[in-house]
């Protein structure tokens, strides 16, 4: 499998970061790490090999990103504006930096990642939908409220889906453009997943009354929040979207 990995300078983040490419065809697929997690995460962990099939057709690129997670949605004892305007800051890095390397203006990209990088994937999807067409969160959370324990400002709440959803107006057009996408989010019923539960039936009772269409996905109560599940889910996911 053809891959380039690459560390450079981010004049937003005013540090070295990396990133690898995978794949030199297909659709660009932004897969966001887990929790304090990095580059090659996503990899490591086995969830590039559920896909291989598609990298390996030139139907699928994998553009494996970088987090600062523990300065920001982790670092819960630290103060709350910093912790939020550095994860801005990340964000912009990831859309103005990171995307244009690799994603054509006249293109759209997808968003995926599990637990801490579904939280990602749904950010960048749900606040860009004109670089993002196709959304595969895999037991994500949808209110940052879980990370910031009660504190909120205007950067918190531009990164809950759950809150800033339900107040954008319907001639807003992110609106149409979320139409014409593929939302998909998904978590299991069993150990570790109570939150996941309550925030993904939040987010899907948020877009049925937008009337946005998506995919709500709900496993059994034997699937864990843990990468046994997510090796499953992705490449079925991926076959609905992308079929081979």
């Amino acid at each position: 499998m053809w891959e380039r990995y690459e560390k450079q300078y981010s004049p937003l983040l005013n540090r070295d970061m990396e990133h690898a490419i995978l794949g030199e065809r297909g659709k660009l697929c932004l897969a966001f790490a887990p929790q304090n997690g990095h580059t090659w995460d996503f990899r490591n962990f086995g969830m590039v090999e559920t896909v291989r099939p598609w990298i390996e057709a030139g139907k699928l690129r994998i553009l494996l990103v970088d987090s600062i997670d523990e300065e920001t949605w982790s670092n819960e004892q630290g103060d709350g504006r910093y912790r939020i305007e550095l994860q801005e800051r990340w964000f912009h890095y990831i859309l103005e930096e990171l995307l244009p390397q690799y994603l054509p203006w006249n293109e759209k990209a997808m968003a995926t990642g599990c637990s801490m990088g579904g939280v990602h994937a749904a950010n960048a999807f749900f606040r860009r939908p004109d670089r993002f067409d196709t959304l595969i969160s895999l037991s994500g959370l949808f209110d940052a409220g879980h990370f910031f324990k009660g504190y909120m400002d205007d950067l918190v709440y531009a990164n809950s889906p759950i809150h800033f959803l339900p107040n954008m107006p319907e001639d807003h057009p992110w609106m149409e453009l979320y139409r014409q996408s593929n939302i998909i989010f998904c978590c299991g019923q069993g150990a570790w997943e109570d939150e996941m539960i309550r925030d993904s039936r939040a987010l899907d009772g948020i877009l049925n009354g937008k009337g946005v269409p998506h995919w709500a996905d709900f496993w059994g109560y034997d699937v864990n929040h843990d990468w046994p599940w997510w090796r499953k889910q992705l490449p079925y996911f991926m076959g609905h979207v992308i079929p081979l």
